[in-house]
């Protein structure tokens, strides 16, 4: 057979042409395919760490022990429940190892030694192994003390409200509200491939629903540990 009746013959075989024309699609369709698995998960992990925020805020409004005052006493065992319902709605995620959950009290009331109502973020707890910028709180801290009895040493820091810019919600004079703060490193199924590093922020708060007695928080015997923002655990 002369080259040239080879190459006839050639041009004339369809033999392996589905083959050949799946090879050559397969690696953009695998690409469009894993970019949009990866998307998906994405727009997953915002919705999860979004409603693991306002699930938080709205626990910790609810939240307390109801005295013989009708007064509702918050306990920092009440707040590591919060806490560890937070932790767990977000295990799977790994948000402990990979985020920062703050959860503060901002309360706008007269204490015993206040001659008016002054506005200040009371107290703070946190979760999460992640800490620096945009990890820790941005809208204001708190001493690893404050809110631990009723002396004006630990009644906080002053604060006009907590949120973005155009987005600040204060408490009104004589209430309470809790705002809750998650900051997430987002992980990647595929890695740097198709998408760089990202952080997901979002931000709850709900008005606090009870006659909370808003003096401190209890720790009455056997006393819970406290997890103050200092700490930086998953």
């Amino acid at each position: 057979m002369t080259r040239l009746a080879f190459f006839r013959r050639l041009a004339r075989d369809r033999a392996g042409l589905a083959m050949l024309e799946f090879a050559l699609a397969l690696p953009v369709v695998l690409a469009l395919g894993c970019y949009g698995v990866e998307s998906a998960n994405l727009a997953i992990a915002n919705l999860r760490v979004s409603q693991i925020a306002g699930n938080l805020a709205d626990n910790g409004s609810r939240m307390g022990l109801m005295t013989s005052l009708s007064t509702v006493q918050l306990r920092e065992l009440d707040i590591n429940n919060a806490l560890q319902a937070a932790r767990l709605q977000g295990q799977a995620l790994g948000l402990g190892t990979n985020g920062r959950v703050i959860l503060s009290s901002l309360e706008n009331i007269q204490q015993s030694y206040d001659t008016a109502p002054v506005q200040r973020i009371h107290w703070q707890r946190c979760f999460g192994m992640k800490s620096g910028t945009g990890y820790d709180s941005s809208y204001g801290t708190t001493s690893v003390a404050a809110g631990t009895d009723a002396t004006k040493a630990n009644a906080g820091t002053t604060s006009t409200g907590m949120g973005d810019p155009g987005a600040v919600v204060s408490a009104s004079s004589g209430a309470a509200l809790i705002f809750v703060e998650v900051n997430y490193d987002y992980q990647r199924l595929f890695g740097s491939t198709f998408m760089g590093p990202i952080k997901l922020h979002y931000v709850a708060s709900f008005l606090v629903r009870d006659r909370r007695d808003l003096s401190q928080l209890f720790n009455p015997s056997p006393a819970a540990t406290r997890s103050t923002c200092d700490k930086y655990t998953s």
